[in-house]
């Protein structure tokens, strides 16, 4: 692995779209330093597929979200594992319904912390590596931040200020990192279980594209972001099938 390889850290990079998009840009040469929180075998085992491509290109590391000492560590952690850090992915989510009438500040505290204060809180401990590499962030958001989504009240605003941090972070980084996000429509069902065979039939059809989008189509884009789009910065794109237009 040549030394100027660049660093992607990717948070919630253990399963779904995290690791789509972890293994995605392991493919265009980055070494990859995967977050997980619980799913540490998943972790583990995806590190142990990217280092049997390219020996020492992936590596895992252990944080909560919900916590700045941890967080501040994993950021230090980071760029201590090989030096650099070029470009940070926040993909790591919770995502769960809030009734108005039920919600508590227990769901405040998780949705708000994993979907916006620890995103912030992660790009200021990165944001002077970062400038330094002239680097990129990422933000995974939610088509559901400006449309919102009856019964999850409290992660529909996460959502919106995750929008929001990416076009505030775009100016304050400027002109040395370039600040994206992505918006992600129905790509995979949630796996809790909640929706039901028919729910997601109905859901489907409201779906200009009439189909789900897959993993590796927000990978993609988040590649494009940290690789090819330098003039590119405060954007955040529906990656939905044009869900948005409804």
């Amino acid at each position: 692995m040549p030394e100027q390889a660049p660093v992607v850290l990717i948070t919630g990079a253990a399963r779904r779209i995290g690791a789509a998009i972890a293994t995605r840009l392991h493919g265009r040469g980055y070494r990859v330093i995967i977050h997980y929180q619980n799913s540490a075998a998943d972790a583990e085992k995806l590190c142990a597929k990217l280092n049997a491509i390219r020996v020492d290109s992936a590596h895992s590391l252990q944080a909560s979200l919900l916590d700045i000492d941890s967080i501040a560590q994993m950021a230090e952690a980071s760029i201590a594992h090989w030096g650099q850090l070029n470009a940070l992915v926040n993909n790591a989510s919770s995502f769960y319904p809030t009734p108005i009438t039920t919600a508590t500040n227990t769901q405040w505290d998780d949705l708000i912390g994993s979907n916006l204060k620890g995103p912030f809180f992660l790009c200021q401990a990165l944001a002077n590596e970062l400038k330094k590499r002239g680097g990129s962030i990422v933000n995974i958001a939610d088509i559901h931040a400006h449309q919102p989504l009856k019964n999850h009240s409290i992660y529909c605003i996460a959502k919106a200020g995750n929008k929001m941090l990416t076009k505030t972070l775009a100016k304050d980084l400027a002109p040395n990192v370039r600040v994206n996000g992505i918006a992600p429509g129905v790509i995979l069902w949630p796996e809790n279980g909640a929706q039901k065979d028919d729910e997601q039939k109905q859901l489907i059809k409201t779906i200009p594209l009439q189909r789900m989008g897959s993993s590796d189509d927000i990978a993609r884009l988040a590649e494009f972001f940290i690789t090819s789009a330098s003039y590119i910065t405060g954007q955040t794109i529906a990656v939905d099938g044009g869900k948005h237009l409804a």
